[in-house]
This record gives C-alpha cells, structure tokens and sequence, in this order.
C-alpha cells in the first residue's frame, strides 16, 4: 500500500471518540434549537373564538327593528316588519302602483315571532257625539310615548292623534319604506285599546311640492300610492287618516297661494287608495285654520269650504267621510257665538275668534246637502303664552285654560250632537319644547321626563264626566 492511501485509516480507537464528540455536539445543538423555539416562536396566540358584546334591550321592542331613544331624527334602515293585522301585508322594501293587478302584487313578509294585539273589533263610520282625543308626540321618544299614551288613556280619553310625515316613511325613494315607528305607534295603541288619527303630510323630496316646505306632491296619485301601501298594511288597525293639514294656508301648501281646486283633488285619490285598502277607515278632510285673512298667504276657512264644495260639484261622497275643522278658542270662553266675537273688540272682532266658529263651517255644510255627515274637531285650545306677541294678546290663565276646556266638551255635547264627532285637543307637549316655543303654552302638561307633569288643564280633563 502506498503512504498515502495508509493516511486515510483511522488509528485504532479513533472512531469511538470521534462519535462521542459528534453525539456531544448534536445533543447541544438540539438543546439550542429548543431554546430558540421556546424564546421566538412558542408565544401565546390570539384567541380565534369570537368576543360576544351583549347590548341593552333596544326601547323599540313590540314590533320591528331596535332604534335608539334621542330628540334629533335618526336614519334606519328599511326593515320588513311584522305585520300588524291577521293577514299578510306588502313587503317594505316595495310599493304597490295602482297599474298592478293582485296577480302582480309582492309577496307577503315574514311575520316576526312577537304577535301583535287583537285587531280591533270594527266601530264603523259613525262615531258618537262627541268623542274624546288629544294630540301627542309619539314619534322619536317611545319611552316617553309609552308614559304619554297611558296618561290619554288614564284620563278616560279614547283617541290619541299623531302626525306622520310621509317624507319619514317613504323618505330615500318611491316603494322604499321605513316602517318602524309606525309600527310601533300603532301596536302600542292597539295595546291599550286607544283608536289612533293619523294626520299625513310633508311629502318627501322626489315627489316635489316645493321640498323641503310642507305641500302637495306634483302627482296626487304618488300619495294615492303611498296611502294604499299604509292602509293595507294597518287594515282595522288604523280607524282615522286626516288628509294634510290646514291647506288653506300657503305655509302648509308648498308656499303657494292655496288653492281649494287642488286640495279636493289630492283629496279624492286619498279617498279612492285608502277605501281600496280598508273600507273601514274615516277619511277626515283637512282641518282649516280659523282666519278672516283673504291673500296669497292665506284664504279664509269658510271661504275656503266653499271653494272645496264647488270643486266637489256640491257633494262630498268619494272625498271624505268626515269635515275636518279647527277651533282655536282665543279670548272667548267656549260659549260665545260667532256674532259676539264678530261684534266685540275684547274678542278680536272677527267672527273666526272663538270655538263655535266650527257652526259657520257646519252651516255650510248643511246648504251642501251635508247634513247627514259628521265634523271633527282636529285642533282646539286656549293658550297662556305671556311671550310671543302673536298670541299674548289672547292669553288665558291656567286654570281658565281648564275651565274652558271643560266647558268646550259639554257645549259640543249639549249642542252639536249628533253631528260632532271626534274633538281632540292640542296638546300633550312634546319633551323637547321650552318657553321659546309657542307651543308650550298651549300645552295641558309640561315637557319633562320621566315625570308626566300635568297643568290643571289636564287634571280637570280627568276629572270631566265623559
């Protein structure tokens, strides 16, 4: 063997120590390893279970979505909701045009598990003489609605009257509804077994009427639209609709001159899409604003029923089922007649200063053929505002403010039965008004929660044979 070649054998014992060596090695490079392991990568992980946030029952809890509790509006979004009524109602999130045939009308929604109250057992179109309501605020405030609706009922009053802005319902787009608060209201009334008067008007922005004022949509047929939709929805549910309010005033007519013409025809497609719906339902016209004032601003209200009994072609059948007024008592005690007002300066001198003004209107209706038909009194009271110079002049005292409430009620029943129907007065103030507003003084409680503060207007209400 060569030399070389000889090298390449290890000596003997070699090959056992060089394997202690090499095990040596490994054992602490393994060791090393693990250290790293445990240093860098054996940190604790992030959970991959999910973190379940339980939050406060929603106040909204009796029908549809939660919404929260505030005085500033809210945006919702568009829900399907359960249907108030035994049957099925049209889905929110869709419109039903009068070009429709049944065939083509949208699936019903899913009724949530929470049923709601019986439907009210049918009352009819003829209400007694009179019946007894009040004007609240229901809308964004359901904790101090709920307080507010059993101090109506507490009071042995049978009707609560709510404004509906057609705007806070079908608001975004044509057929895309917001139904929650509605929803609400009218569960809540059912509950406790108050008959509900919605007063609809502020169209929204895509039907036009001069937007963002208070006026008539561009097309009559857009409300018919809307009009149909609701009462389908709230069949039995909701026994009285009031179509707008106080069109005689170019405030509440898009800023235009009002225009009796138009009104009666908004009126009549009201009429026609309700009664397809719900046959049941009282169709109450307008109340008209008392005034003597004959201008682009404004038409007088006797003059202004004229107009719509002229517009009508002298009958009222296919337009509404009740007159709607309003009578604002102003410095007169509830007894005093037109002419009295007419006739006396401590009154105001015109014939609209006083709550009989509502037998004018009557009359009126008595020359039409009208007789058989009933008037309700949509807005009525006396204020004690000290403040705003408009009405301080006619300011009355608390106390007289309930006098004459009271004595309002007894002369409409001794005197105008059986054609007086409902006579709701104005108001259960709203929680967010202050002495700034002027009405706050026309108000039978003062705003508060979670107190209900009644004024002595209220207490003698109570208290009122009925």
């Amino acid at each position: 063997m060569s030399r070389m070649k000889m090298s390449n054998v290890p000596p003997k014992g070699a090959g056992r120590s060089a394997a202690l060596i090499w095990g040596a090695l490994a054992l602490v490079l393994v060791g090393a390893v693990g250290l790293v392991w445990l240093l860098f990568f054996n940190q604790p992980q992030p959970s991959t279970t999910p973190v379940i946030t339980r939050t406060p029952r929603p106040t909204f809890t009796a029908v549809g979505p939660a919404v929260q509790s505030t005085s500033t509006p809210l945006s919702l979004p568009t829900a399907t909701l359960q249907q108030p009524t035994a049957t099925q109602m049209p889905p929110t999130a869709t419109a039903v045009p009068s070009s429709l045939p049944p065939t083509a009308r949208p699936t019903p929604s899913t009724p949530m598990a929470t049923p709601p109250p019986p439907t009210p057992s049918p009352k009819g179109l003829r209400m007694n003489s009179p019946e007894y309501g009040m004007q609240a605020f229901l809308w964004w405030r359901p904790e101090v609605a709920s307080r507010d609706m059993g101090m109506i009922k507490d009071a042995g009053f049978g009707w609560v009257k709510q404004n509906i802005g057609w705007r806070d319902v079908e608001g975004a787009v044509k057929g895309t509804f917001d139904w929650a608060r509605v929803d609400w209201i009218v569960h809540e009334c059912n509950k406790l077994g108050l008959d509900l008067l919605v007063r609809i008007d502020h169209q929204p922005q895509w039907a036009g009427g001069n937007y963002p004022t208070n006026g008539p949509p561009n097309k009559a047929g857009d409300l018919g639209d809307f009009l149909y939709v609701m009462a389908t929805r709230y069949k039995g549910r909701i026994r009285a609709y009031e179509i707008w309010n106080e069109p005689n005033l170019a405030r509440e007519w898009g800023g235009r001159q009002p225009n009796a013409v138009q009104y009666t025809t908004l009126l009549r497609e009201a009429y026609r899409r309700i009664k397809q719906a719900d046959p049941s339902a009282i169709v109450i016209s307008a109340g008209l604003t008392p005034t003597g004032t004959s201008s682009p601003e404004a038409t007088p209200d006797d003059a202004y029923l004229e107009q719509m009994y002229t517009a009508m072609g002298g009958k009222s059948d296919g337009y509404f089922d009740v007159l709607g007024v309003h009578a604002a008592g102003y410095k007169a005690p509830p007894e005093v007649s037109p002419n009295e007002a007419d006739n006396s300066p401590n009154y105001g001198g015109e014939r609209f200063f006083c709550f009989r003004r509502v037998e004018d209107l009557r009359r009126i209706m008595e020359r039409y053929g009208d007789a058989g038909k009933q008037a309700a009194v949509l807005e009525f009271g006396w204020t004690s505002d000290p403040i705003h110079e408009a009405y301080s002049w006619h300011a009355v005292s608390e106390e007289l403010k309930a006098d004459y409430f009271v004595r309002a009620y007894a002369w409409a029943k001794a005197h105008w039965s059986p054609w007086i129907g409902l006579m709701s007065l104005i108001y259960i103030a709203d929680p967010d008004w202050t002495e700034s507003n002027e009405q706050y003084w026309w108000a039978i409680s003062v705003p508060g929660y979670p107190d209900f503060q009644p004024r002595p207007a209220y207490l003698k209400l109570k208290a009122m044979a009925k």
